[in-house]
């Protein structure tokens, strides 16, 4: 479904990724994991487009996009769900959703149905769709962020720590609600710090360090804490 070969990206001159290569299958849920600065980020800018590539390609469902515009990108299925839980503060819960429906507004019978399917997934969001969204919690906003590029119906989803700041009792509901958008036959790629969440739903992890991939296996093959501890972050965090 998406596949980076040797992807070297950054601001100006300023090189952040140096030959990221990861492939996420159709229907995966692949996590990318690292601490700050490492690159996560800014493997997930230059998917979507935000960032220029400087060398190495990037293909999304058999084509190559390098020169495909970010708009168009979103078009072809690509969603970023950005970090910080970005959400129109003075605008309410369903206007926020109806924001990611923006570029299919004729289709109001499609936008209606894509609206029902987001409020039963997060029942939360009916109950506050009227409440402005900067008066949310943090996991309301995060649910929220993630509604809204449900609405704009995507292939592949990219999540960009979605559990960032986020009591543990919300961490588990969002990891539960990324399980049942997999179910759905959507294509995850997961930007995660938080490891154990990582392991607990992904299929496969890389670890990415000084803008490299340090270390990738599938989950449950063998994955060692003692392993991945010493190439996440060098070993200087807990996992």
């Amino acid at each position: 479904m998406l596949k980076l070969n040797n992807i070297i990206a950054g601001y100006g001159r300023t090189r952040i990724l140096h030959g990221v290569t990861l492939d996420v299958p159709k229907g995966g849920l692949v996590a990318l994991l690292g601490g700050n600065g490492t690159g996560k980020s800014t493997t997930l800018k230059s998917i979507v487009g935000l960032v220029s590539l400087q060398e190495g390609n990037i293909v999304f469902d058999g084509k190559d996009i390098d020169d495909v515009p970010v708009e168009r990108r979103a078009a072809m299925g690509l969603s970023l769900v950005p970090q910080g839980k970005e959400v129109f503060a003075g605008m309410s819960v369903q206007e926020n959703l109806l924001m990611g429906a923006y570029h299919r507004r004729r289709d109001k019978a499609g936008i209606a149905e894509d609206l029902e399917g987001v409020y039963q997934r997060f029942k939360r969001l009916r109950e506050r769709r009227n409440v402005a969204a900067g008066m949310l919690s943090g996991g309301e906003r995060q649910m929220l962020a993630i509604g809204r590029s449900l609405m704009s119906r995507p292939s592949m989803l990219l999540l960009d720590e979605p559990s960032a700041a986020l009591a543990p009792r919300v961490v588990e509901e969002i990891a539960e609600a990324i399980l049942a958008l997999r179910e759905l036959g959507l294509t995850l790629l997961l930007v995660e710090q938080n490891v154990g969440m990582a392991l607990d739903i992904a299929d496969y992890i890389y670890v990415i360090r000084g803008g490299r991939i340090a270390y990738e296996r599938e989950v449950g093959d063998g994955v060692a804490m003692d392993e991945l501890r010493e190439f996440y972050l060098g070993g200087k965090e807990h996992v």
